[in-house]
């Protein structure tokens, strides 16, 4: 299908104008706090579009990454309808290196998570002797991101799917 510019005119706006509209559509949909473990932010999300839920979701996995770390991001944004959520949205993206990534991230830190109470995550993960694991889970994640320090993986692949269908971002 053709894309209509008519019916999308965000469309053409160059890659940084696009990803400006994207956030402030995110802005005005996404309600709910990333650190709150009720679950109302993953359950605002799934009433949003493919596209639009995908990229609500992967916008916190982008500061992690940039930030910390895929091991470090369970500890801010570990709710678990969150987590399945934004390894939908990493797929949905087409980012599947990254969404496998991610899944075993999911399955070293959820459990030790449930259980860390205050330790700091450094201490939690050498209690649980798996260092080694957590370092290498995030070398992975970050040798999928690009070199530019104002480039990001993933909101390159918001541009992508938003340009290939719009009508799972900005609606039919």
């Amino acid at each position: 299908m053709e894309n209509d510019l008519s019916k999308w005119p965000q469309l053409q706006l160059d890659d940084k104008e696009l990803q400006k509209q994207l956030e402030a559509l995110l802005t005005a949909r996404v309600v709910g706090d990333p650190y709150d473990r009720s679950g109302e932010l993953a359950g605002n999300l799934r009433t949003l579009p493919r596209g639009l839920r995908s990229m609500g979701a992967t916008h916190w996995l982008d500061i992690s990454l940039t930030l910390d770390s895929v091991t470090w991001h369970f500890g801010n944004f570990g709710e678990p309808g969150l987590v399945a959520v934004t390894e939908e949205g990493l797929r949905d993206l087409e980012l599947f290196e990254l969404a496998d990534c991610f899944h075993e991230a999911a399955e070293l830190m959820m459990p030790l998570e449930k259980t860390r109470g205050t330790k700091g995550i450094n201490e939690m993960l050498e209690e649980a002797g798996v260092v080694e694991r957590a370092d290498e889970l995030n070398r992975r994640a970050w040798e999928l991101a690009p070199d530019g320090v104002d480039d990001s993986v993933i909101y390159n692949a918001w541009i992508k799917f938003t340009r290939a269908h719009p009508e799972q971002v900005f609606g039919e």
